[in-house]
């Protein structure tokens, strides 16, 4: 499985209402410790430790990786 960083939720905008509304009414620490919940489950969800490398890669830099290396980025 390669690391998709093309668009490929059907309703990103939904998503991102969903994420807001999950951290309304949290402290900075309770949001930081959602997020690092959120981080986890979806990890376990992967299950691909290459692709979760490439995804800390590409958080790292800002949204990009390296496409030559293992996990690069592909289109859906």
């Amino acid at each position: 499985m390669d690391l998709i960083l093309t668009p490929n939720l059907p309703d990103p905008d939904g998503f991102y209402d969903d994420l807001l509304a999950a951290h309304e009414g949290l402290s900075a620490e309770e949001s930081h410790a959602l997020n690092a919940r959120l981080v986890l489950i979806l990890a376990n969800h992967v299950g691909d430790r290459a692709v979760l490398r490439a995804a800390l890669r590409a958080a790292r830099d800002g949204g990009e990786t390296n496409a030559g290396g293992s996990g690069g980025a592909a289109a859906p």
